[in-house]
C-alpha cells in the first residue's frame, strides 16, 4: 500500500520512493507527495526521476485499490529508486484555492445556515453549490466581504484525524447534504480552520487563511429552487 505523505505534509515539493510494482503506463511506488484527485480537488502533476532520466507524471489516481503515477513515455524499471517532484506552482495554487473553499463554506454556514450541495475546482477557481432560495449580486458581494475579512483575519488551519465514531458524534462536522462517508472508512481526516471550519476532508490546504490573498467572487447562478452557486477566484 502506498504511504500518502501529503496528508501529512502538504509542503512537501520533493520526495525519494521505490517503484513497487509497473504497470500498463504507470508505476505505483511505496509512498507519495502527489495528491491522489477526490473532493473537487484535481491530481497533481510532476515528474519522477532516476538518475539522469526524467518521468513526466501526468495523472495519479486509484486502480484496482493501489495509487496509479501514469507516465508520459517509458516507465522506470521494479524496485528503482527514484524522486518526485511535483509541479508545485499548480500545487500551492491548487491549495489556496481548496482553502479559499472552505472559507467560503464556513460562512456561508456560520451566517445563513446553508449546506453544499457540490463543488469543484481548478488552480485558481472554483465554484460551489448551496441549499438557498435565493441568490442576489447584492447576497454575492456580502459574502465576499465576509470571507475576505476570514483571510485577513489569519486563521490556523490544522489537519487532525478521528474515529468514525468520534466523527459522527462531532455537530456540523459532514457539511455536505448528503454524507459522503463511505461505510469503510473508520478514520476521518479533518480540516480545521480555526474558529470558523471544521469540515472532513482528504485533500491539500495552506497552513494559515492569510496564505490565500484576496477572493474574488466572480459570479452568481440559480441551478434549481433551493441550489444556488457561487464562483470564486484568486485574485493575482
Amino acid at each position: 500500500m502506498t504511504e500518502l505523505l501529503f496528508q501529512v505534509d502538504a509542503y512537501l515539493q520533493e520526495f525519494s520512493a521505490v517503484v513497487t510494482e509497473v504497470l500498463d503506463g504507470g508505476v505505483v511506488l511505496d509512498q507519495t507527495a502527489f495528491y491522489v484527485g477526490g473532493g473537487g480537488q484535481p491530481c497533481d502533476t510532476g515528474a519522477l526521476t532516476d538518475g539522469e532520466r526524467e518521468y513526466p507524471v501526468t495523472k495519479v489516481g486509484r486502480a484496482d485499490g493501489r495509487i496509479v503515477h501514469t507516465i508520459d513515455g517509458p516507465l522506470p524499471a521494479a524496485g528503482a529508486t527514484v524522486t518526485g517532484r511535483i509541479d508545485w506552482e499548480r500545487r500551492y495554487r491548487l491549495m489556496r484555492t481548496h482553502t479559499a473553499l472552505h472559507i467560503l463554506c464556513g460562512v456561508v454556514w456560520r451566517d445563513y445556515g446553508a449546506k453544499v450541495t457540490g463543488g469543484d475546482m481548478r488552480p485558481g477557481e472554483a465554484r460551489m453549490d448551496f441549499e438557498l432560495e435565493q441568490m442576489t449580486a447584492e447576497f454575492a458581494g456580502e459574502v465576499e466581504e465576509k470571507i475576505n475579512a476570514e483571510v485577513g483575519a489569519a486563521r490556523s488551519v490544522h489537519v487532525n484525524n478521528l474515529s468514525r465514531a468520534e466523527a459522527e458524534q462531532t455537530p456540523d462536522l459532514i457539511r455536505t447534504k448528503i454524507n459522503l462517508l463511505p461505510p469503510n472508512i473508520q478514520e476521518v481526516r479533518t480540516i480545521d480552520i480555526s474558529g470558523l471550519d471544521l469540515q472532513a476532508d482528504g485533500g491539500t490546504h495552506v497552513a494559515n487563511t492569510s496564505e490565500v490573498g484576496p477572493i474574488r467572487v466572480t459570479g452568481h447562478e440559480s441551478k434549481g429552487r433551493i441550489n444556488k452557486r457561487l464562483r470564486i477566484a484568486l485574485a493575482e
